[in-house]
């Protein structure tokens, strides 16, 4: 079976996290949305998403294939949905978004159906659906599998599920699922004194530091590092949040670091709906909630003591410091605070990038050059300090 994640109109609405990669390689839960399908169908999957991505994600085209939209969440009932199309057939959720199509291509029109479907639209809905995928995730990773043992060095609370892989090390920490299920990956570390209320995802090579406090659901991404306070966020991989500060209803992509004693706002004063940042309509969108944090995008940072008013939208390879709130919407490629902006270089920017993946074994490879010159050149109109 060919299968093909596909981007459609909708993934803008998930700007700045797709700046830089398919709406499919976005983590909510332990896994990301592409590997929950493969694992689900048994199958590897390719992409078929904005052109300048596409030499770092493949498509892999066919006569025929298994078209599905990279932003829909699985679960069993609609696997099941998606195995039974046969050639020609697609289904449609009920708000007439596409969500599976059989055949060579993608279809031109849609025929009307009636299939209820979770996607992941806006960056706040990844925070908001994390809790249930941590736990559906955690059902399918550890299906007939039993957890490495855990050290009596920890203290348990309830009895709630709690899985170490066998590389896993966890000593001196209180560790409570009764809320939700504890998963700790390969090689992922909880050091002493972290207290940690499920659910929580600590995945592949990442840690949580000493004294760490985690509220659930969170989910640490691969290669990550956290300290002071979390509550219900999403790292997505490779990124830093390695000291004291608050972190709450929030999404980071990859590669961002943020700076000792920052924190974020997750609640307005006055206790009013929160608005985020709205690419496409280029103006601050109501987002039904009333705790929303920051959204900063892949390669981002910020320096120490830096605070975030609520509903934050950080672009891609921003670097934020000085004392004072940055402003609640910053364009990629932003170089400054309260202060004022301007224009962090793309050369600066690879100098910096380039350092930070070699920490990790990584390179800054010319694909990925490549992404982050389109990601400059497309988002240069809205860094309002070059105009003026």
């Amino acid at each position: 079976m060919n299968v093909i994640l596909f981007d459609d109109t909708f993934t803008k609405g998930l700007l700045p996290l797709t700046f830089t990669r398919p709406a499919g390689e976005i983590r909510v839960g332990i896994l990301t949305i592409r590997k929950k399908w493969e694992h689900r169908l048994q199958t590897i999957a390719s992409y078929k998403t904005q052109d300048y991505l596409q030499a770092k994600y493949p498509f892999i085209p066919s006569e025929s294939s298994l078209w599905i939209n990279g932003a829909c969440l699985p679960d069993q009932t609609l696997v099941e949905q998606v195995r039974a199309l046969e050639e020609g057939q697609q289904l449609v959720a009920t708000n007439d978004r596409l969500i599976a199509y059989r055949g060579g291509e993608l279809p031109s029109e849609l025929i009307e159906s009636n299939i209820d479907a979770t996607f992941i639209n806006y960056p706040e809905d990844i925070f908001t659906h994390n809790g249930v995928e941590l736990e559906k995730d955690f059902d399918i990773v550890t299906e007939n599998r039993s957890s490495a043992p855990i050290s009596d060095t920890n203290t348990i609370v309830g009895s709630g599920r709690i899985f170490l892989e066998e590389s896993a090390k966890v000593e001196g920490a209180i560790l409570n699922a009764s809320n939700g299920s504890i998963y700790v990956g390969h090689g992922a570390e909880i050091m002493e004194g972290s207290l940690v209320r499920g659910g929580l995802a600590l995945c592949d090579n990442s840690a949580l530091k000493l004294g760490a406090k985690i509220y659930g659901p969170t989910t640490v991404g691969p290669h990550s590092k956290v300290g002071g306070e979390v509550s219900n966020s999403v790292l997505i991989g490779y990124s830093n949040k390695g000291h004291d500060g608050f972190l709450g209803n929030s999404v980071l992509g990859e590669w961002c670091n943020i700076g000792a004693d920052s924190n974020n706002s997750n609640l307005k004063n006055n206790y009013a709906e929160v608005r985020l940042w709205d690419y496409e309509t280029e103006r601050f969108r109501k987002t039904g909630k009333q705790f929303c944090g920051l959204i900063m995008g892949d390669h981002s940072k910020c320096g120490i003591n830096t605070m975030f008013n609520t509903g934050t939208v950080v672009g891609v390879s921003s670097n934020i410091f000085g004392s004072g709130f940055p402003r609640n919407y910053v364009p990629s490629f932003g170089w400054g605070g309260a202060s004022g902006f301007s224009t962090y270089q793309l050369r600066k920017a690879f100098e910096t990038t380039a350092l930070v993946m070699e920490r990790r074994g990584l390179e800054l490879n010319e694909v990925e050059k490549d992404i982050l010159t389109q990601i400059f050149e497309m988002t240069s109109e809205n860094r309002f300090w070059e105009t003026k």
